[in-house]
């Protein structure tokens, strides 16, 4: 008998730790997306209190959500930001609230460029970056009015970069100059910066960019290699992640590591 109520007591202890780990959890998981919450808010509540933010978001917000709503592209929304450097363009993709794959919103045309194909090796070659990045500085006072960074280097630049400074400081960004950077003129990046703050504002905390010496079909490609045939296997490597987005419109998780990207 007291083997039994004893049994009965621990069963019932447990269930009673069981109960107790739960609401725990819940109670963990609600303070967090209420933290989350209140800090992507803030995010946007700290954008807007910079005059070119709010410059940006009067002049261009209202006509912006009238098309995202015809477009149904509903808020919350991720986007996805594609260059080519040869045809100086930057593609913005937007995922939806509810939708399974990304839909070309707007292509913007680069107003001046530097360098030529190839990846970006060391500071000073003018070189557009190539690869895989995704957006780590939004700053609302730039000297080019307003500037998404990137996070280049990254590894994999830093392999190919070998004893060289590989440099640093790439920018989206407003006004018509770059040594190596992507610039649109003032009006196009108050739209792109916009687009920006609200995606990491609705918990899109690693924006991507992705960065091509060109459109990476196999005809653009086997013609370029021609005269860059050094750069034939980096870009086949770039070409893998291209096709996939092609096929699918998502992105797939990229690894980077010896020099290289992969694609899990």
């Amino acid at each position: 008998m007291f083997s039994q109520i004893s049994v009965g007591y621990r069963h019932h202890s447990g269930l009673n730790r069981e109960i107790a780990m739960h609401k725990l959890l819940v109670l963990i998981t609600a303070f967090l997306f209420t933290t989350m919450a209140h800090a992507q808010s803030s995010f946007k509540t700290d954008q807007l209190a910079f005059e070119r933010v709010k410059t940006a978001y009067a002049d261009q917000w209202e006509n912006i959500d009238k098309q995202l709503i015809a477009a149904g592209m509903h808020a919350p929304f991720q986007i996805y930001l594609a260059a080519f450097k040869k045809e100086k363009q930057l593609e913005l993709w937007i995922k939806g609230a509810g939708a399974l794959e990304y839909r070309l919103f707007r292509t913007y045309a680069f107003c001046a460029s530097s360098g030529i194909l190839g990846p970006k090796l060391k500071e000073g070659d003018k070189q557009t970056p190539e690869g895989f990045y995704h957006i780590n500085v939004f700053n609302p006072e730039s000297k080019f009015f307003l500037s998404l960074g990137i996070n280049y280097p990254n590894s994999v630049d830093l392999f190919r970069s070998g004893n060289e400074n590989p440099g640093g400081d790439i920018y989206i960004h407003g006004k018509c100059e770059t040594v190596g950077c992507i610039p649109l003129t003032d009006e196009k990046i108050k739209e792109v910066y916009a687009l920006a703050v609200e995606a990491k504002a609705a918990g899109q905390d690693a924006i991507p960019v992705h960065i091509f010496p060109f459109r990476m079909s196999d005809q653009n490609l086997n013609a370029e290699v021609k005269f860059c045939p050094e750069q034939k296997q980096f870009w086949q490597n770039l070409q893998s992640v291209y096709t996939w987005f092609s096929k699918k419109k998502n992105l797939p998780v990229i690894l980077e590591g010896s020099g290289k990207y992969q694609i899990q």
